[in-house]
């Protein structure tokens, strides 16, 4: 709370004098208002019932106010006097300052200035519904903007903080990236093989269901053979581990960001992109496509068991069939996709750890933006690769 004080007798007023006070006069169409005491948070409750009573005074041309005798005046009283002035401005009476000090002039015109911008906030009509989505989508655009300029500057600082070299005293430290690669692909195993398990018998037993109507039950290989090894497999892959690594990947960043850990490693002369992100984006890079291969696996095994239970294909004619249905091209055109998806979630994690604040409030918000963005992006490439794998017959 910003506080004036004006050096003179009043500081050394007792405490009967210390309060605030209004002495009002009317005389010739003049209403004359002394003001004296400590006009401060703690005081003007005091005259706050006064200060109304004066408000809502009519029938004269000239307000006159004397602020010589007031002691001490902070944000409150200023607000306080101000509010009688705007509301006989208001009735276009004319309004007359004096014996305020320079302070006090200053702190007058600020908290009027605030006031008048609030009313002036409040009495802007609101945009209507279609300039407020054009708004809303003119400011995701520029976010969009921003974090693939930081995307950009992520992948140039880690490409030049690693300067290719090995060892603990430089950027690249083998045994931090295999300690990622431990916990962000050795960890995911278990819950990749079981997610992809799931998924390929769920598309082995709806194909057979509805197959069989046409006499089709053994196309249900091909279904499955090819919508694995092109996009399930690689997508249930990346997104899993959209939500459990690239989660973390920002919780970390973000965690060290608000102890300002991020900070002390500029201080020592490191570079924290390549510290922090180098490790972790290696890590996503080898880790998800190995996770990929083991999760096609996994579906189509999950596909195997559920067409036997379904359809009554045992396990060797759907391997014979399959290897007619898929070749060589239909493995790569999935595996293809896995490094990329891995740069797009650790750079896209990486991002919005580093815009971490320093509230536990930031830090949820841009966990959950780190997952979002990236399950919405890896998705949206898979869709350019389905366009682009058309376009050259692939």
């Amino acid at each position: 709370m910003l506080t004036i004080r004006k050096r003179d007798a009043s500081d050394k007023a007792g405490a009967d004098e210390s309060q605030p006070q209004i002495a009002v006069a009317e005389r010739d169409g003049v209403l004359a208002c002394v003001f004296s005491g400590n006009w401060t948070t703690r005081r003007v409750g005091e005259v706050d019932a006064e200060m109304r009573k004066v408000e809502k005074r009519n029938g004269f041309k000239t307000l006159a106010l004397d602020l010589s005798k007031i002691g001490r005046m902070d944000t409150a009283g200023a607000w306080l006097i101000q509010r009688l002035v705007n509301t006989n401005e208001a009735r276009g009476v004319e309004i007359r300052l004096q014996g305020q000090s320079e302070t006090a002039a200053t702190l007058l015109n600020a908290v009027g200035e605030a006031v008048r911008r609030a009313g002036e906030a409040q009495a802007m009509p609101r945009p209507n519904i279609i300039i407020r989505a054009l708004e809303l989508i003119g400011m995701r655009v520029y976010e969009m903007r921003d974090d693939f300029l930081a995307g950009m500057n992520i992948l140039g600082a880690t490409i030049r903080g690693a300067q290719m070299k090995l060892g603990r005293g430089h950027a690249v430290n083998p045994a931090a990236i295999f300690n990622q690669l431990d916990r962000m692909g050795v960890g995911a195993v278990p819950v990749v093989l079981l997610m992809s398990t799931i998924v390929g018998a769920i598309v082995a037993q709806q194909g057979a269901y509805q197959l069989r109507y046409f006499g089709a039950d053994i196309f249900v290989v091909d279904l499955v053979g090819v919508l694995v090894l092109r996009e399930l497999g690689v997508l249930m892959t990346a997104i899993m581990i959209a939500g459990r690594s690239g989660s973390a990947i920002t919780a970390e960043i973000g965690s060290m960001k608000m102890r300002e850990e991020v900070d002390a490693l500029k201080v020592i002369g490191l570079n924290p992109i390549g510290v922090l992100v180098f490790p972790r984006l290696v890590a996503l890079v080898i880790g998800l496509p190995c996770l990929t291969i083991l999760a096609n696996f996994a579906a189509l095994g999950g596909g195997i068991a559920a067409a036997w239970l379904y359809s009554g294909i045992p396990p060797a004619a759907f391997i014979e069939r399959l290897r007619v249905a898929i070749d060589l091209s239909t493995i790569f055109a999935g595996l293809i996709k896995a490094p990329f998806m891995a740069m797009i979630i650790g750079t896209i994690a990486s991002v919005e750890g580093l815009k971490v604040g320093g509230s536990a409030e930031s830090l949820g918000l841009h966990v959950t933006q780190s997952v979002v963005k990236s399950i919405f992006v890896v998705i949206i490439l898979d869709g350019l690769f389905a366009i682009f794998y058309a376009s050259i017959s692939f």
